[in-house]
């Protein structure tokens, strides 16, 4: 039975509390907290959820993850502007009153915040008995200390970060696709997105990065946004192969131009840099696998992608 007192409403305040002492804000608690900001930059909100991913997140508890999920997908965001994120506020919906997973999804929340220096400054929980599964939904807060364009100059090097399989986008195809065995598939369903904001932050203080594009929903088609009169080419001979369960996607029916414009396929984030400083920003990457995937060339918009499923070529 819900109870619409929220008893639990101390502990939460407790955790995200811990988020609260960071180099950008002061958070004073009020009935609502009150914010206090230690900066004056231009400022940027942006707000996006798990999706249908969190059908598979309530099934296996795995709320850790579906944190990192509802982080990434904001914060891979922000850095296509180069924002710093500093505050947020959370709406968490689950299908029952669980006391031990809204506890459970708020501290591993305030944990990821609190190693970012982002604020907890409020939220809102919401049972909703009629749902399927959960959602985490974030509105994210950042400055921007240096305001540039985000778009591919002709002669720059494209740069992919691996992705570790899906991530957060195409799960209502995966569905349709897998069908009724989606549940041999459950442990790779439920791998958080990976979070390239931290790096992509650190890299724009010592290089000139050209364009940046987190590949989410929309794909590669996304790179279209980067682009004047110019191409983005993107080739197989790069190291950043698809990992198994797109191969089992693809293999199920779903052809390249839908694989590239629906799935990652491997590659998570994408940047331009100039070609004479890759191997020394290659090197810069240490935790993730990436390589050159690709160059932006003289042309009218087009993304071509050479497939990694076939010898075809993909043109968006």
């Amino acid at each position: 039975m819900y109870d619409p007192t929220k008893p639990y409403k101390k502990q939460i305040l407790e955790a995200i509390q811990q988020t609260w002492d960071t180099k950008y804000v002061n958070v004073r608690k009020n009935i609502y907290p009150t914010i206090e900001k230690k900066f004056s930059y231009l400022e940027v909100d942006h707000t996006d959820g798990i999706g249908t991913k969190g059908i598979f997140h309530w099934k296996k508890r795995t709320f850790r993850n579906a944190c990192l999920d509802a982080l990434a997908m904001n914060l891979n965001d922000l850095a296509l502007i180069r924002a710093i994120p500093y505050k947020l506020q959370n709406h968490i919906i689950l299908p029952e009153d669980d006391k031990e997973a809204i506890l459970e999804l708020i501290r591993a929340l305030s944990e990821e915040c609190k190693k970012r220096d982002i604020a907890i400054t409020g939220g809102e929980t919401s049972i909703h008995d009629n749902i399927v599964g959960m959602e985490i939904s974030l509105t994210v807060s950042g400055f921007i200390k240096n305001l540039k364009p985000n778009r591919f100059q002709v002669g720059e090097v494209l740069i992919g970060i691996e992705s570790n399989g899906l991530h957060s986008n195409g799960f209502t195809l995966v569905r349709k696709t897998l069908g009724k065995e989606i549940e041999n598939y459950i442990d790779e369903l439920v791998k958080p997105t990976l979070i390239y904001s931290d790096l992509i932050l650190k890299l724009s203080e010592s290089f000139k990065i050209g364009g940046m594009m987190h590949i989410t929903g929309g794909a590669f088609t996304k790179l279209k946004d980067l682009l004047f009169k110019a191409d983005a080419i993107i080739t197989r001979e790069h190291a950043l192969d698809p990992q198994e369960i797109f191969k089992e996607l693809y293999n199920r029916g779903i052809k390249d131009e839908q694989m590239y414009k629906t799935f990652n396929c491997g590659i998570g984030f994408v940047f331009s840099i100039a070609k004479e400083d890759a191997e020394e920003v290659l090197s810069k990457i240490k935790d993730s696998k990436a390589d050159v995937i690709g160059k932006v060339t003289k042309g009218k918009g087009k993304v071509k992608v050479e497939s990694k499923f076939s010898e075809s070529k993909v043109v968006y």
